[in-house]
């Protein structure tokens, strides 16, 4: 038996009381996060903050409908029943991962959020039977139903004119310096710099396993040299570039890949075409950070190739002639 698991009740072994009592509780829940990322949106984007708070508030309405109902039932004692109590219900995702994604994460988690409210509501009128509570929850379904309208409605009201606008934009040069700027250069530097040791041991030795070990080295050295240079060089304070620990993430991991990716094919044991395979991957790698550079840091396409290719056919070409010597 699973761990946790063996004590879940099954929804439809809920009584009614539990439905209401399990209603309540995650329409706390809810506003909770909502509160949460407009407390997290406020500096930055406070208009979104706003259309978050005005959630938390129609969420704290349905509970209130929900608790007087519950009291003319039942009484004013609510039974301890949470989401995680009950097997095949809902989960939300902790706060912590969807505010590392940003404010169009968040837009698009919350819309997530009313539908999943939703189906529950339409569920539970549908396995009662007092007249009352079926209304009552019936009414809470199409009212979270209706959540997107009652958004865009708050959005109106808080982003009026080029206030969107201006909030979108901020959020998406916050994203390409937080994230893509710090992962194209480990990306860069792990495809790009590894190439001259990866490619001198391979045509020095000719052992492919040898080429792995040493490439892996290599990627993995400059994934922790990189991520630790990003994080220790800005805090992110005066330069507005976002948490020094997202980047150095960023930029770890990215150089660690850029290095793998040339070097994994040497898990072939046979030279040339573990040899051939590296090229190809190579010519990918070179090609897509020449795509990103072009998407996100709008640099001219034929730009971005001629830079990243030549510089990285040169750093090839000294790999191989100082191996081949």
């Amino acid at each position: 038996m699973i761990p946790g698991f063996a004590n879940r009740r099954r929804f439809k072994d809920l009584s009614e009381q539990e439905i209401l009592a399990l209603a309540i509780s995650s329409e706390e829940d809810d506003a909770r996060i909502y509160r949460s990322y407009a407390g997290l949106l406020r500096a930055d984007y406070p208009a979104s903050a706003a259309v978050f708070d005005g959630m938390a508030e129609e969420e704290d309405d349905h509970r209130r409908r929900l608790i007087d109902l519950h009291t003319a039932r039942f009484g004013a004692v609510i039974p301890l029943i949470r989401r995680e109590h009950v097997s095949g219900y809902y989960a939300r995702r902790p706060v912590w991962l969807v505010e590392n994604l940003g404010l169009a994460r968040m837009r698009d988690e919350a819309a997530g959020m009313e539908r999943d409210a939703q189906r529950f509501y339409e569920t539970a009128a549908a396995q009662t039977s007092d007249a009352a509570t079926r209304k009552l929850l019936g009414d809470l379904a199409a009212a979270e139903a209706g959540h997107g309208e009652r958004a865009d409605a708050l959005a109106d009201e808080h982003l009026a004119g080029d206030t969107r606008t201006e909030e979108e934009a901020a959020a998406h040069r916050q994203f390409i310096l937080t994230w893509v700027q710090p992962g194209l250069a480990g990306l860069m530097d792990g495809s790009v710099s590894t190439l001259a040791p990866i490619f001198a041991v391979a045509f020095a030795t000719q052992d492919t396993w040898t080429t792995f070990l040493v490439g892996l080295a290599a990627s993995v050295g400059a994934g922790i040299s990189m991520g630790f240079t990003e994080a220790a060089s800005d805090d992110g304070q005066i330069s507005g570039r976002g948490s020094p620990y997202k980047r150095g993430l960023a930029a770890g991991v990215m150089t660690t890949i850029g290095g793998l990716g040339h070097a994994l094919p040497y898990l072939i044991t046979d030279f040339w075409t573990a040899t051939i395979i590296a090229l190809i991957v190579v010519f990918v790698e070179l090609w897509a950070i020449a795509w990103i550079q072009n998407r996100y840091m709008e640099t001219p396409f034929v730009k971005a190739v001629f830079q990243v290719v030549l510089g990285g056919a040169l750093v090839f070409a000294a790999g191989a002639l100082i191996g081949s010597g």
